[in-house]
């Protein structure tokens, strides 16, 4: 009978689960990739770039900033978004991880 070595970092796939969630809309991705092109943007240059309404734009930006994706600064009566590539490279290392084992 052949031996399975399995074993979970609860906490990194919980993580990176929440990630994925976040990540598994397509409106989420094109914001994402939005995002990625400037480094850093307020949320009126989001909706009004991608022509989408405030709070649908707003609600997916908090679901990603919930899950670590995003990290927002408020700069008076803006905020402004950019995306935490250390946060999606380690949840891409927690299931890459997973996988190999």
């Amino acid at each position: 009978m052949r031996k399975t070595k399995v074993t979970f970092d609860n906490e990194s796939l919980q993580v990176s689960s929440e990630i994925l969630r976040a990540l598994a809309h397509p409106l989420r991705l094109k914001i994402l990739e939005f995002i990625d092109k400037f480094d850093t943007i307020n949320v009126n240059k989001i909706y009004n770039t991608l022509n989408l309404e405030q709070s649908i734009t707003s609600q997916h930006l908090r679901i990603m900033r919930n899950a670590g994706i995003l990290q927002a600064e408020k700069d008076g009566k803006y905020v402004h978004y950019s995306i935490d590539y250390e946060i999606i490279s380690r949840a891409e290392g927690a299931i890459n991880n997973f996988l190999r084992n």
